[in-house]
């Protein structure tokens, strides 16, 4: 089983997660924001992964610190979850339809972090989110698991399906990126043999 248990504790947040890759895409997760709350849970039940997450962040001054420390967090824990990365695909990609959006995603855990976010959200909210911090997060997830992160929202009109069919898309892809390839499973996805 590839698990793994993180804790990040500072002045403006503390966050708790539990991971696992190989899970059935439960998810329990509460950070005091209710649609990055549903945000998180589809990248559980999308990624096929297992995710317990608690946040108590500073939301009385504003939403960030939470949000991006949510995304460092969880960056942290697939990484770990990782290990060695011997014998997964490495990479992967999707593109996820969601009635008016389409959004595309890329993701390789190539050991270095990059970062690309192309998409202009309608709305500044979605619910109680702010949209804005999208990027934010998705930034300190690649940062955290040394990833490449490509996403885009090809088109869309309701802000709402915006946002989810780009984190869906990016659980679809990080799902395919951590698979088990059984033909090269231990194999190091990578000719310097390193990542």
């Amino acid at each position: 089983m590839r698990t793994a248990a993180v804790k990040r504790s500072t002045k403006e947040t503390d966050i708790r997660v539990r991971l696992n890759l190989d899970g059935r895409g439960k998810a329990s997760v509460a950070t005091g924001i209710p649609f990055f709350d549903h945000m998180l849970e589809q990248i559980a039940r999308h990624g096929a992964m297992d995710l317990d997450l608690t946040a108590r962040g500073d939301l009385h001054v504003d939403q960030h610190h939470t949000v991006e420390d949510v995304g460092i967090a969880m960056g942290d824990a697939v990484k770990k979850a990782l290990g060695t990365k011997r014998g997964i695909l490495r990479s992967g990609y999707f593109l996820m339809p969601m009635d008016d959006c389409l959004a595309a995603a890329a993701v390789d855990f190539s050991g270095r972090a990059y970062c690309v976010c192309n998409w202009k959200i309608s709305a500044p909210r979605v619910g109680d989110f702010q949209t804005e911090l999208m990027e934010d997060f998705f930034r300190a997830f690649a940062q955290a698991a040394s990833a490449n992160v490509h996403l885009k929202l090809v088109y869309g009109r309701s802000s709402h399906h915006q946002v989810e069919s780009i984190f869906k898309a990016f659980a679809k892809a990080v799902r395919f990126a951590v698979t088990r390839d059984k033909q090269l499973r231990h194999v190091l996805p990578s000719t310097k043999e390193k990542l």
